[in-house]
């Protein structure tokens, strides 16, 4: 890969590396790509460092509700036409916001790459706001199913529970009377503030000059809305103690999550969170996942997870079984994790999730759309853009006593917040006093 032509120019700045080249420009937008000559396509994203921690509660969903209307018409091209287009590249588009970022992205054969750039940035950019009203509905239709999905919507339930009144503990999806009552002027306010050249960041992995990318950049994305301060929220949620959230619904299973607050995701602890989470219930083998699941039949689906954010994160557990279950599930759940408290992991069991969490990485290297999401999210949001070797070499540094020192500070019982969604609240209630007094009484 040769070097950014961006590094000769007065307007820029470069950095190349063996595995990717980044250019800031003097507007403050940054470019950066990777290289793989060995496909035909190109995955490109435009990512923007703006989700839903930065609404306010009368805004909560507007960035989502935005990512949607980047689809529905630029100065050029109506939202038919933008379907077509793409459709006639046989590309894969879209777009995605989450509590911190909302990106753009699409996948295509190289030879579109100018075209496709060009579409993608009147999209972000010079958005028209066509057909409002019914991508409102459509809108309305998501939140819709997503109160329909309580496998999905109980983890926004823990969230709030973890987090309160923050933006951090409100759904991404946004509420349904914020939604119904938008203008096209607060949308536009809020895209013009929001969407501002040093909030955005061009990544790209495939067959590609990076320099080709940056001539891109700087000619369709421009330096038109650098002065604008955007939108950042810059309060860190203050520490709760655990609680307990629970919302009645008829449903065949309880869907419980169990979880507090977590890292931040420029912590050197998430190597280490990584692979105890791969202990707890993110593998098949993990210790959950076998005594839930495999061991006595209770859930089809239990697992643990871990989400980092700027300043904080945020561990959990989730498990679904029928009523008859639930007591004997939260038993068992809370029998692993009192286990996870008194005993160091063994060094098989280390070495075999220090292993998953290794091959899911490198695996996940084979897509160029993983190569540019690992791209573009690593620049924007800060986090060092270390080389696959660095980040093995940070698992393979994962010890027994780190993971210990982690299950004490993130998993003890007593600490956590409960949340579910089921037929009746005293069942759910009365099976916490498995996993913690403190819970039960929550």
């Amino acid at each position: 890969m040769g070097a950014a032509t961006g590094a000769r120019r007065a307007d820029a700045t470069s950095a190349v590396t063996a595995d990717h080249t980044i250019t800031e420009l003097d507007s403050g937008l940054r470019v950066v790509t990777e290289n793989v000559p060995s496909v035909r396509s190109i995955a490109l994203g435009l990512w923007i460092k703006v989700g839903s921690r930065d609404e306010q509660g009368r805004e909560a969903g507007i960035s989502h509700f935005l990512e949607h209307l980047l689809f529905k018409g630029t100065p050029r091209l109506n939202a038919e036409q933008i379907a077509q287009l793409f459709d006639g590249f046989g590309a894969d588009v879209n777009a995605a916001t989450s509590k911190e970022t909302t990106v753009l992205y699409a996948h295509f054969l190289d030879e579109h790459l100018e075209e496709a750039f060009e579409t993608m940035a009147d999209m972000l950019l010079r958005s028209t706001y066509a057909e409002m009203d019914s991508e409102r509905e459509v809108v309305l239709e998501e939140i819709a199913m997503y109160e329909d999905e309580p496998s999905d919507k109980v983890h926004d339930v823990l969230s709030a529970a973890v987090f309160g009144d923050h933006p951090l503990g409100r759904p991404v999806i946004g509420r349904r009377e914020v939604i119904s009552s938008l203008t096209t002027e607060e949308v536009a306010s809020y895209h013009s503030g929001s969407y501002t050249s040093a909030n955005i960041v061009v990544a790209a992995a495939g067959n590609l000059e990076h320099g080709a990318i940056e001539t891109l950049a700087r000619e369709h994305l421009g330096n038109e809305w650098q002065d604008h301060n955007g939108h950042h929220d810059l309060s860190t949620p203050e520490g709760r103690p655990g609680l307990a959230a629970f919302h009645e619904k008829e449903t065949e299973q309880y869907h419980i999550c169990l979880g507090g607050r977590g890292i931040s995701r420029d912590d050197d602890r998430r190597f280490a969170v990584s692979v105890l989470d791969a202990v707890l219930g993110g593998s098949t083998s993990s210790r959950l996942f076998q005594e839930v699941r495999e061991k006595r039949g209770l859930a089809y689906s239990v697992y643990s997870w871990a989400s980092h954010y700027r300043d904080t994160g945020q561990v959990g557990i989730y498990v679904g079984t029928r009523q008859d279950n639930v007591a004997e599930a939260m038993g068992v759940i809370g029998a692993e994790l009192a286990r996870l408290q008194a005993e160091p992991v063994g060094e098989e069991e280390l070495l075999r999730a220090r292993e998953h969490v290794k091959g899911r990485i490198v695996l996940s290297m084979e897509s160029t759309a993983s190569r540019m999401h690992r791209l573009g999210r690593s620049i924007l949001t800060g986090v060092p853009l270390l080389s696959i070797d660095e980040v093995l070499g940070r698992l393979d540094a994962v010890d027994r006593d780190e993971l210990s020192e982690l299950a004490h500070e993130f998993y003890d019982p007593a600490a956590l917040s409960a949340a579910a969604i089921g037929r009746e609240e005293g069942v759910f209630r009365d099976a916490l006093g498995a996993v913690s007094a403190e819970l039960a009484a929550a």
